[in-house]
């Protein structure tokens, strides 16, 4: 009895919730006004009700609800989602029936029926604070997994599994954010585009992201397989398990890598996540191992470094080896104090110069906002002969204590283009070293520089340098020269087979952990791949099938014999339409099954003097199978639908398209439409504009319902001959299509890929 009583209050409730927010009623305007009228009455309404402007207490409510409404009905895809499911959010449903549904006339909205649990209104804290949209994922979240990995918890309103895995879920958030991880939350119910881009397609789900590479957690939802996942995301090889037998290799290598070195000491027999993660984020500028003071084999370690035991303790090594350049020691450390820790000494005291990135982040340009920034640049070779000065700039270099003042070097053998306009000496190939000062300008590469001596090591050497610096701290005028310098060579190139096969060896070991799983939902983009190379291999095969059908000979010399036309299908959809580069042009040719040959070597005649623009691309689709696009199309280009109205016979007959050809600008979004006009021979004593005017040969209908049964052989004939003449006038329009002087029809949106799959 009471569910029935309630039952009656919902119909009046719904109506409630529904026209709560009715932005045409709000901007006064009716479903059929255009962008124009609702633009227009939206800065009347704006000026009229802005609080600056309008004093009423309710005026700056109003604001809102008109801006809120103008942002809806401006956008073709909000308004169109508001008319059909009466969303007014900035989100999509998840389906078009599956948790909105109208009934006795009345919407059904899902924010009607949400329950306390997992709800939008109800959510948790955490989960807001963390929801992730299509656009941030892609802008943010992909570019920030280079630098850490991100956990993401797929989770819907209507989840009722997802109630069980929070208060793991929290855990997890509290636990990976401290230590740098990223989190996510993805709600399917108001992201579907992010969750199909995920490749998401249940709930509850948990994934990770690293690298721009998505990987699903497969086992139960636990606190520690949770941070195990986030653990395996990492890369393999990120920290070198240090002892005293491989300190020494570990640490001289610092020539090698060009980098600093930083040992962790500790108690435990696993790396640290937290160290794994710090060593993720700052690949690219230390090299990280790590020192397990539970075994024998590190005690010399500890006594060389007098490492205490009752706190971690975290050492960087640079240039000298047997002392570390800074130290920190301390009970549990804290993400923050080891992000500051790092950044303080991502570089060597005086670096070699091995690529463009690492010059602009040592040699960074001058700003109006910055002090400037002075790069003291030693030129000299890799050979033997010149370790005494080198080893004297890096001891220069160690003693400087002038912050606007940075040191580096570079081998002149690898940077060759770059040293010949710094060089004051350009006689020899292989000049004696020299000391160089420059300034930055701009990212263009200009910049100011001054040849201040050349460079033994001496003590005369170094005191020329020192009186060259602290006439600078003075008078930056000095720099008297400039140059545009060019881009520094990436000497580490090399580096990148190294790196491709582990990254391949680590996708071959995910992808065998998937076929174990049984995880096929991951596995479909290897196996698109794999069977759309086997599709491109079959289709060559038709497509040359089918060029024979499309050659006909002609004296005019042009590069090909033949005119390629491929068919639009669900396949060929989105790069021959929706992914058309700009400036280009698809020209389909609308057809049956039993008017392909005829129309297809029409077709082939009509344009072949087209081919040989790069522009043009031309495509045949199969009425018979997907005759819901082409209305859906007709539909959108508002004025071809009127166009194609005025001739329908009252819409008693399905409009025939057969012989139809579009050209479809797909960046633009318009096509230009060639309907059917025959100006053969006239059979039945009509004139060729009337055949002409009715598209499809409509105005042959009635001839052809005076004889229902069957067909005579003159009347196939005449049929024949009809489809044959349909695209007579089609080169004409071809020139005009060329011209630019045919009328365009302008679309909101391409229909979508469920309007091109065949009807059942």
């Amino acid at each position: 009895h009471r569910y029935r009583k309630g039952a009656k209050l919902w119909p009046s409730l719904i109506l409630l919730l529904k026209f709560q927010m009715d932005p045409y009623k709000i901007l006064g305007v009716t479903r059929s006004a255009s962008q124009a009228e609702i633009k227009k009455v939206y800065k009347r309404l704006a000026k009229e009700w802005h609080p600056d402007k309008n004093k009423n207490p309710g005026a700056e409510d109003m604001f809102i609800k008109i801006t809120k409404s103008y942002e809806i009905l401006s956008s073709e895809d909000k308004r169109a989602n508001y008319d059909r499911y009466g969303q007014t959010d900035d989100t999509q449903p998840y389906g078009n029936n599956r948790y909105g549904n109208r009934h006795d006339g009345f919407y059904f909205d899902e924010s009607f029926f949400n329950f306390p649990f997992n709800s939008k209104n109800h959510r948790d804290f955490t989960d807001s604070k963390y929801t992730l949209h299509f656009n941030q994922y892609v802008n943010n979240v992909v570019p920030d997994s280079y630098k850490r990995p991100y956990l993401i918890k797929i989770t819907s309103d209507w989840c009722f599994s997802c109630i069980h895995i929070e208060p793991v879920w929290k855990e997890v958030v509290q636990e990976m954010e401290s230590l740098g991880v990223g989190i996510g939350v993805v709600d399917v119910g108001y992201e579907r585009r992010l969750a199909n881009h995920l490749g998401a397609h249940r709930t509850p789900s948990i994934l990770g992201v690293i690298n721009g590479k998505v990987t699903f957690f497969h086992y139960a939802v636990a606190k520690e397989h949770l941070r195990q996942f986030v653990e395996d995301l990492l890369p393999q090889r990120l920290v070198e398990r240090v002892t005293d037998k491989n300190d020494l290799q570990f640490l001289n290598s610092w020539h090698e890598l060009n980098k600093p070195h930083v040992l962790l000491f500790d108690q435990v027999p696993a790396v640290p996540l937290l160290y794994k993660l710090t060593a993720f984020a700052y690949k690219d500028y230390l090299q990280f191992g790590y020192v397990d003071q539970g075994l024998s084999e590190t005690a010399n370690l500890q006594k060389q470094f007098n490492i205490n035991t009752y706190a971690p303790t975290m050492l960087i090594f640079k240039e000298n080896t047997d002392k570390p350049a800074d130290i920190i020691q301390a009970k549990g450390m804290k993400k923050q104090i080891i992000e500051e820790f790092m950044s303080n000494n991502k570089f060597l005291l005086a670096p070699r110069l091995v690529s463009q990135k690492l010059f602009d982040e040592l040699c960074p340009v001058k700003q109006f906002h910055r002090r400037r920034k002075y790069c003291v640049l030693l030129i000299t070779g890799d050979e033997e002969i010149f370790s005494f000065g080198n080893q004297a700039f890096l001891s220069f270099a160690s003693a400087n204590t002038r912050e606007v003042v940075r040191f580096a070097y570079v081998y002149q053998r690898l940077q060759q283009p770059l040293c010949d306009i710094l060089m004051q000496n350009k006689e020899s190939a292989q000049s004696p070293p020299q000391v160089v000062i420059l300034e930055r300008r701009n990212a263009a590469g200009k910049a100011f520089y001054k040849p201040v001596t050349a460079w033994n090591g001496s003590e005369e050497d170094k005191q020329r340098l020192l009186e060259e610096l602290d006439r600078l701290q003075k008078d930056p005028s000095i720099l008297i020269h400039d140059a545009m310098l060019p881009e520094l060579n990436n000497e580490f190139a090399s580096m990148f087979v190294i790196r491709w096969i582990y990254a391949s060896y680590d996708y071959l070991s995910e992808v065998i952990d998937d076929i174990l799983h049984n995880n096929w939902r991951e596995m479909m983009p290897l196996l698109s791949l794999i069977f759309s190379a086997l599709f491109i291999l079959f289709g060559t095969v038709v497509i040359q099938a089918f060029r024979q059908e499309c050659i006909f000979n002609t004296n005019t010399p042009l590069s090909k014999n033949f005119v390629e036309v491929t068919e639009l299908t669900d396949i060929t959809y989105i790069s021959n339409l929706v992914k058309l580069r700009p400036g280009h042009m698809n020209i389909v040719l609308v057809l049956t099954d039993a008017s392909k040959n005829i129309l297809l070597s029409k077709f082939a005649k009509e344009v072949y003097s087209f081919t040989g623009s790069l522009t043009l691309h031309f495509s045949f689709l199969n009425i018979d199978k997907h005759s819901e696009w082409m209305s859906t199309l007709l539909e959108y280009a508002q004025d071809a639908m009127q166009i194609d109205a005025e001739e329908d016979d009252g819409g008693a007959r399905k409009a025939d398209y057969t012989g139809y050809v579009l050209a479809l600008n797909g960046h633009k979004k318009y096509l230009c439409l060639f309907r059917p006009v025959y100006t053969g021979e006239d059979h039945d004593s009509r004139s060729s504009e009337d055949e002409g005017g009715a598209p499809g040969g409509r105005s042959r209908s009635r001839s052809r319902d005076d004889h229902p049964p069957r067909k005579s052989n003159r009347s196939r004939s005449i049929s024949t001959l009809q489809i044959h003449h349909k695209l007579d006038r089609l080169g004409l329009w071809m020139e005009r299509l060329m011209e630019g002087t045919l009328p365009r029809y302008y679309i909101p949106t391409w229909p979508g890929i469920d309007k091109i799959t065949p009807c059942k």
